[in-house]
């Protein structure tokens, strides 16, 4: 993932690893098609090595990854919540931060090595200083472990596109022909840009999502 970001320019913002997919959420200042690009060389180089690890041949990933794309601000901070809870979810872990594989490690600042959050860029797109988001992400963690609200979401796998009504329905302007027949539908405070079908099948085994923001 660190040569992805040197490579095609990209920003990492949060990630979670499980034990059998992958979140990311990333941004992009160079040309279109670079997370794309980022995310091949990722399932790629994670496919080569297991194999060569383990010496067999064949698929390691399920699925192409899917993108939702998500606006900044407090659905940018939730989208964060929800990845970072991911293994509390799946009762393997009581709180993030007894999952070293996650992003919340580097925003408490729990990990010195390997880091793969841009600071600068996080703190931009939830407009605060990184120190007073650190903070107060500590505490919007803390009141979702005790309110035990991490149960499955699927406006953040499932979607096209998460925020407000103005940023979906531009983000389905955009899309053009692909978006012509989904639908913008509010869910509480928030509207999403649903997909058509499940994007994940019901098979088992590593699958890789990637959460863009704007």
């Amino acid at each position: 993932m660190r040569e992805a970001v040197s490579r095609f320019r990209i920003s990492v913002l949060n990630y979670a690893v499980t034990s059998n997919h992958v979140h990311i959420i990333m941004i992009n200042e160079s040309k279109e098609n670079s997370i794309a690009e980022a995310m091949h060389l990722v399932s790629g180089r994670t496919a080569q090595e297991f194999n060569d690890r383990k010496n067999r041949l064949g698929a390691y990933w399920e699925d192409r990854y899917h993108a939702t794309v998500v606006e900044s601000g407090n659905h940018l901070i939730n989208c964060m919540a929800y990845i970072d809870t991911n293994m509390v979810r799946a009762h393997v872990v009581k709180h993030p931060r007894e999952w070293p594989y996650c992003g919340y490690q580097e925003i408490l600042g729990r990990r010195k090595r390997y880091r793969l959050i841009d600071q600068a860029d996080l703190a931009s797109c939830v407009g605060l200083d990184f120190y007073s988001f650190s903070r107060r992400y500590d505490a919007l963690i803390e009141a979702y472990v005790k309110k035990k609200q991490y149960e499955r979401e699927g406006k953040w796998t499932d979607s096209l596109a998460v925020g407000s009504k103005d940023f979906v329905t531009r983000i389905k302007l955009e899309l053009g022909m692909r978006a012509r027949c989904r639908l913008v539908n509010e869910k509480g405070n928030m509207h999403t840009l649903e997909e058509q079908g499940i994007p994940y099948s019901l098979k088992t085994g590593p699958k890789i999502a990637f959460k863009g923001v704007f």
